[in-house]
């Protein structure tokens, strides 16, 4: 479920091919993405999921994969 919804805001933000699109996948390398594009790309899934994710975690962030440990380990608590 949070791959899907992730997915979802990366390829609306980013324009992508959701099926070139793996845990390993680099925001920065792989799909070209910009600080403000990551931003945007996690705000719509705190919105899509109801959570809050604090801005040092996002930071860290660099893979898909990543990203979904740190939103998994916010749903958890």
């Amino acid at each position: 479920m949070v791959l899907d919804v992730l997915k979802e805001n990366i390829v609306e933000v980013l324009n992508v091919d959701p099926n070139e699109l793996t845990e390993n996948t680099t925001f920065i390398g792989d799909l070209c993405a910009d600080s403000l594009d990551v931003y945007q790309i996690i705000v719509g899934v705190e919105e899509a999921l109801n959570i809050s994710l604090a801005n040092e975690e996002v930071e860290s962030i660099s893979t898909i994969g990543e990203a979904v440990t740190l939103i998994e380990k916010v749903i958890g608590n």
